[in-house]
């Protein structure tokens, strides 16, 4: 078992609920934040975020899945994005998971 982590700006939503249902990932939850970037230049080239210096409404899911749903969700997360007329892409990471109860 893995924790796999998904942001996106608020626009992408419902897009991001459709890839999890894709990857067959049934169990997540999701959470409203607000995404920020810094001017710093480092910061620019692995950039969360968009290219402004205001927050950005985003969303916040995460999942407690088997890797085999991770390694789906990853190929639609990469296929979404290339699709993108925006510098916002999905992001996502997983963290492996030590104990659970």
């Amino acid at each position: 078992m893995k924790l796999v982590l998904v942001t996106a700006v608020e626009d992408f939503h419902k897009e991001v609920i459709k890839l999890f249902k894709k990857a067959q990932i049934k169990n997540f939850s999701q959470s409203d934040i607000e995404g920020y970037k810094t001017s710093t230049a480092a910061m620019e080239a692995s950039n969360w975020f968009g290219f402004e210096n205001t927050g950005n409404e985003s969303v916040l899911f995460f999942s407690f899945t088997d890797e085999v749903y991770i390694d789906a969700l990853f190929e639609h997360i990469k296929e979404f994005n290339k699709t993108l007329q925006t510098n916002n892409p999905i992001r996502a990471i997983v963290v492996p998971i030590e104990k659970s109860i």
